[in-house]
């Protein structure tokens, strides 16, 4: 229970059908140069549960969240990646030193706030298409899966909000978190900041010509379009958007258009690695659907070379920004196959 609407209506949708519920609380690290939120989330969940008259828990994940998630991140920008922390905290964090703990406390199952629904060890999409969450789940295995409860996964988010008010919940009408996962909504630039070392650079253009100065370029990703400055521009000038970026010079390369030909972030076809397919491998015969981003569009594509922990992704229809580090995941129909980090 973080504290927030979706946990504390799923907590009360479990009471409801009849489980012996107990709310748990997970305590992650947070730097000191950041406001404490944690007491505030924490103070609510156990609002939630003493109205609900369960039993409360504050498990201390500290040490996992720092480095599982947050030395993660920070090592993969250091190496020029843009890396989805959610990702590595519902594998580390949540279905990791979470799972684990209440596996060892004899319980019969985890139960989340996430937007998913599982079936039989499967992970299937949220029935709420704005709000499905299982691009962040793609980690998880058959018999994690097997364990695992999404109360809220059948229904859409407004619903979620009429039972919140039902149910008569402290929280009910607290805003939906944003940002990192656990710690909220955070300028990462400035988080990464702390921990890398601001390099000033030059801005080209698709001809090679200087036009502006970033603060260094491993603060930044593929299809970005802030936080840079354009010196050279005219009143009619369109926004621009990081299409390619070097590392070692330090540069970053900018357009009017997001796909600009040429541009590193468009291609036909990519490598993942650190796969996890739920289940059996997919078939190189059959047509998926794919999301290089949460909320992306939805691409046709073909799977192939499975070798090791690594395959290729074959897009079958129209390009889309490709940002190394981030999650590909694969669907069949409303199944998530599984996926992959863009390498």
């Amino acid at each position: 229970m973080s504290g927030g609407v979706d946990s504390s209506v799923s907590a009360a949708l479990l009471k409801e059908q009849g489980y012996d519920v107990t709310g748990v609380f997970i305590k992650v690290w947070q730097p000191d140069f950041m406001p404490c939120t944690w007491k505030e989330d924490r103070q609510d969940a156990m609002r939630v549960a003493a109205h609900l008259d369960i039993p409360f828990v504050t498990l201390d994940l500290e040490k996992e969240y720092k480095k599982e998630v947050v030395d993660y991140m920070i090592a993969e920008y250091r190496a020029g990646r843009t890396p989805n922390p959610d990702v590595m905290c519902n594998r580390y964090v949540k279905f990791g030193g979470f799972f684990d703990w209440a596996m060892k406390e004899d319980v019969d199952f985890i139960a989340t706030g996430h937007y998913s629904r599982t079936e039989e060890g499967q992970l299937l999409k949220g029935r709420d298409d704005n709000k499905d969450q299982s691009y962040f789940l793609w980690t998880l295995t058959p018999e994690k899966l097997e364990k695992t409860l999404f109360p809220v996964g059948d229904i859409e988010k407004p619903e979620v909000r009429v039972l919140a008010k039902k149910f008569g919940l402290p929280n009910a009408e607290k805003k939906d978190s944003q940002g990192l996962c656990f710690v909220g909504k955070i300028d990462m630039k400035e988080f990464l900041k702390h921990f890398i070392d601001e390099k000033p650079g030059d801005i080209l253009n698709a001809n090679g010509e200087v036009i502006g100065h970033h603060d260094g370029a491993l603060f930044y990703t593929l299809g970005e379009r802030r936080g840079f400055t354009i010196t050279s521009k005219t009143p009619e000038d369109k926004p621009y958007f990081v299409i390619a970026k070097n590392n070692e010079k330090n540069t970053l390369t900018v357009s009017n258009e997001k796909y600009e030909a040429g541009a590193d972030l468009t291609m036909s076809g990519i490598v993942i690695k650190d796969t996890n397919w739920i289940g059996d491998l997919p078939t190189e015969e059959k047509t998926y659907k794919a999301r290089v981003r949460y909320r992306g569009v939805l691409h046709e594509v073909k799977i192939k070379a499975f070798i090791d922990s690594t395959a290729e992704i074959v897009f079958l229809d129209s390009e889309d920004v490709i940002t190394p580090g981030q999650s590909i995941v694969v669907y069949e129909e409303d199944r998530c196959v599984g996926g992959g980090i863009i390498s």
